[in-house]
């Protein structure tokens, strides 16, 4: 008797438990049409840069490489700068939702909020862009930055990436040689940089980059800065000066940013977000050795075949950078709790950081004069 009702409860339970698999097995196979029926996620974004200048390609390999890794479900398209806003109004597109996100950097939001200029816009305490991002997601800086979009009301998810090499004093008429070159000049900068050639004496105006070759060209400036050799020649700065100041302290750790409106940012599922954090990543790493081999080649062309004249900025220039630096960072952390905070926090991982560097990585300069010297060791290898 037992034996036959457990016999019949086995086959009833058996028919039971087939029954429901065969549904949830059928709600499994469908789950992915149904994510597929509701199609990929579209965003449009705009960069702050023409799209002949090397920092939109950068722009649309951050895209590619989203799109490859989700096979297609996240679907970016980056226009350039003016396609939808001016390059200085991408933030406000982007937080409003005009836009779904955009590629830049965080100096070009200095009107918005002067901290936000500290990712990038100054000497960065003896650090270079790379420990400035290495402090950014390690040393509180990722914590602070959305402290400080959020004391401004931006709607915003940031990403800074992409660490830029030392940028150049500028281009001029003739080399500048002393501090008093600067008195009256009319310049183009942008960020705390903005202050500090103010302070060293220049009449300042801050522009897009698509937009400074013609002011050069038309008088609307003496002499201006942008970011790097791929750039510059190709935005024709050879063509209105053949003078050009290597070394500075005014962006020695600038980075790029990737920004998403956060609404759109936060509607996407968790692997996306995923995706995303290591996509950043990623192109920061692909652009850095981008750069290395682009810049060095229309570095030796401009010299070569556009007749550059290119000057190491002399000392006492880069040492009355600092002084002036200090000062307009201290003023600015009296007026500005958030502008202490991250300035207190960028010190403290400074310190440290730059003491190891210091201490631990061999000045390459001996091994360049070696092999490519006047010895040219590499010559006889």
């Amino acid at each position: 008797m037992t034996e036959s009702r457990t016999h019949t409860w086995d086959k009833t339970s058996r028919r039971k438990f087939l029954s429901g698999a065969a549904v949830a097995g059928a709600v499994i196979v469908a789950a992915p049409s149904v994510v597929k029926a509701q199609g990929p996620v579209n965003m449009r974004w705009q960069s702050t840069w023409p799209s002949k200048d090397i920092f939109h390609e950068f722009a649309l390999d951050f895209a590619k490489k989203v799109n490859d890794m989700t096979g297609g479900d996240l679907k970016i398209e980056v226009l350039p700068a003016g396609a939808v806003v001016p390059a200085f109004g991408l933030l406000d597109a982007v937080s409003q939702g005009t836009l779904d996100g955009g590629h830049g950097v965080l100096v070009y939001h200095y009107g918005k909020q002067t901290a936000l200029a500290l990712w990038g816009s100054g000497p960065g305490f003896a650090m270079d862009a790379n420990m400035l991002l290495a402090w950014h997601k390690y040393g509180g800086g990722k914590e602070l930055l959305a402290k400080l979009y959020d004391s401004i009301g931006a709607n915003v998810v940031s990403f800074p990436y992409g660490p830029m090499p030392t940028q150049p004093l500028g281009w001029f008429k003739k080399p500048v040689s002393k501090i008093d070159d600067f008195h009256g000049l009319k310049f183009r900068t942008v960020g705390i940089s903005i202050d500090v050639f103010t302070g060293l004496g220049a009449a300042v105006n801050a522009m897009p980059g698509g937009e400074i070759v013609s002011a050069l060209d038309r008088g609307l400036l003496d002499a201006a800065e942008f970011n790097n050799a791929s750039s510059d020649r190709v935005l024709g700065f050879p063509d209105v000066s053949k003078i050009c100041m290597l070394q500075s302290y005014h962006q020695n750790a600038e980075q790029f940013e990737i920004l998403f409106n956060k609404t759109k940012y936060d509607a996407l599922p968790e692997q996306m977000k995923a995706i995303i954090g290591n996509a950043v990543e990623a192109a920061s790493q692909d652009m850095q050795w981008k750069a290395i081999d682009r810049y060095s080649k229309d570095y030796r062309e401009m010299q070569t075949t556009d007749k550059v004249k290119f000057y190491k900025t002399p000392d006492a220039i880069l040492k009355k950078q600092l002084e002036v630096y200090d000062e307009v960072v201290k003023k600015k952390a009296g007026e500005n709790p958030l502008f202490k905070e991250i300035l207190e926090s960028q010190i403290a991982f400074a310190e440290r950081a730059t003491r190891w560097e210091q201490d631990t990585v061999v000045n390459r300069r001996m091994a360049f004069d070696h092999y490519f010297g006047q010895d040219a060791a590499a010559k006889k290898i």
